[in-house]
């Protein structure tokens, strides 16, 4: 009698058909992403080699390709403005509200600019790009199914995890920068759905280019206690250059527009400087990534290590600033690499630092110099442990981070995405026809709203709560429903004020400080 009277639990078959759709856009998003790094890593070994061997006559035709990659790039960034630079901003923007965008155009065209840009080798990451392209990738299979409001925007987000998961064969960091950085919510469908999306792009990549982690290095000497001293200071200094990072990089714009220059065609400055670049030191071209294994296997003098940081720095923010399409996780995670190798390098000649750790500072300095620029801690950790292949030291990591974390933010810096997003938004709003979609906001423990009723908050006049997801129940709200830490709220709101609303609603329900 009393099995009878035990409900059975109703299968979700939404989010079983969610979670199959993003593992189908991970599946596709992995050949796409997959292809464009192959496309790039063919490309700028083949310009290096040219480099390498170069003479008065590899200048002038470098010159001659450089110009006309100016003009074909540019061409394509006029047609379709949204694929230039990381593309990050402009799918935090679409997961917002904020933008729609045609997914075929910025597909193929950021393909091939993203393609001719990096491979050109200009200090550029693959990671952004790659990031849209998944987006356009889960925006187009959203539409073949006919997905619309919140779940488009669930195959979306999914599409942009399984373009990190495949640039860097990160599945975990992948879902986690989704959740972190672009899409500000930790919702159950949004990270089931990513995650599966993550998996199967990340399968693709590794059938591709094999199982060894993308910046393989060794460290087998965990960092003993008695020198965490170093991590306080080392994440300090990672932190202030952090924020002068956030800083030019967010100055470069205006200084391009000295220039006079169309904005389109003003990668012009660094398609010219980069073959400097290459007749001095062909290695350093590219987003970093031989850096920073170069870094873990040689020696490097001291004065070396600081032109390199100088060049990389300055190169780093011409290539982005000039709106080229490419990102800005790999150079950060070189600079981070670098400062790293300075730090330890000086240490180790006043006699502060046994040799032996050189290693694991290189490595810990990526996520510090990462999570300060980002404002993303969690996904910094994440990342360079997936991409290190080494769990050795994660709470050596993890004070590290920390410290760059809270530098930046005592200094006022913002996640360098959610600046870069604000400027591209337009102070006046477009007129367009009105329509409602739905959004996912989590009520978080320590909430001032934890324990109250409906009634009792005052909600956004743009916004309708229509139901509480609470574990595996759902509510149908009223004025005198309770609200708890760990309820996920879906709201009704204008989709012209999706972003407004979401911002309003995480300030009624964020924990006091």
């Amino acid at each position: 009698m009393l099995k009878q009277q035990i409900a059975r639990p109703r299968v979700d078959s939404v989010r079983f058909r969610l979670i199959f759709q993003g593992f189908l856009v991970g599946i596709v998003t992995g050949i796409v992403v997959s292809l464009f790094r192959l496309c790039i890593e063919k490309l700028l070994g083949l310009v290096q080699i040219s480099y390498i061997h170069g003479h008065v006559k590899t200048f002038c035709l470098m010159l001659v390709v450089n110009l006309v990659l100016t003009i074909f790039v540019g061409w394509l960034i006029k047609s379709e403005p949204h694929i230039a630079g990381s593309g990050i901003p402009e799918v935090e923007g679409q997961l917002q509200g904020k933008f729609t965008f045609h997914w075929w155009p910025i597909l193929w065209k950021k393909f091939i600019a993203g393609v001719l840009s990096i491979g050109s080798g200009l200090f550029l990451g693959r990671e952004g790009p790659s990031i849209q392209l998944g987006a356009a990738v889960g925006q187009g299979i959203a539409s073949s199914f006919k997905q619309h409001g919140s779940k488009n925007r669930a195959l979306i987000a999914a599409g942009a995890t399984g373009g990190l998961a495949a640039a860097f064969n990160a599945p975990i960091a992948g879902t986690m920068f989704v959740l972190e950085e672009i899409y500000h919510n930790f919702s159950p469908l949004i990270w089931l759905t990513s995650l599966s999306s993550a998996i199967g792009a990340n399968f693709v990549s590794l059938k591709i280019f094999g199982e060894v982690p993308i910046l393989h290095m060794v460290y087998n000497h965990p960092l003993p206690v008695n020198l965490y001293g170093h991590l306080l200071l080392l994440g300090s200094i990672l932190g202030l250059l952090g924020f002068v990072y956030q800083r030019v990089l967010l100055m470069m714009p205006k200084l391009y527009q000295l220039t006079k220059l169309p904005r389109a065609f003003q990668g012009v400055i660094p398609f010219v400087l980069v073959i400097g670049i290459g007749f001095w030191q062909p290695k350093l071209l590219g987003g970093g990534n031989n850096l920073v294994l170069a870094l873990g296997e040689h020696h490097f003098v001291l004065t070396s290590l600081l032109i390199i940081l100088v060049v990389r720095f300055l190169f780093s923010m011409i290539s982005y600033g000039s709106g080229l399409p490419g990102g800005i996780f790999l150079p950060i995670l070189s600079l981070g690499a670098v400062i790293g190798a300075i730090y330890a390098g000086i240490m180790i000649r006043l006699g502060w630092l046994p040799r032996i750790y050189l290693t694991n500072l290189i490595i810990f300095s990526m996520a510090g110099y990462f999570a300060g620029i980002s404002k993303a801690p969690f996904t910094a950790i994440l990342l360079v442990t997936e991409m290190v292949g080494n769990l050795t030291n994660l709470m050596a990591m993890a004070i590290l981070t920390l410290v760059a974390y809270l530098v930046v933010d005592w200094l006022g810096g913002a996640p360098i995405y959610e600046s870069l997003l604000q400027r591209m938004i337009v102070p006046q709003r477009i007129s367009q026809p009105q329509h409602f979609e739905q959004i996912e906001v989590p009520v978080f423990e320590g909430s001032v709203q934890d324990g109250q009723q409906v009634r009792a908050i005052y909600w956004p006049s743009e916004a309708l709560l229509i139901s509480i997801h609470r574990g595996s129940q759902t509510i149908l709200p009223h004025g005198d429903t309770m609200i708890y830490a760990g309820d996920t709220l879906l709201l009704l709101v204008d989709a012209s004020h999706m972003a407004q609303v979401r911002r309003q609603v995480a300030e009624l329900l964020k924990p006091p400080t």
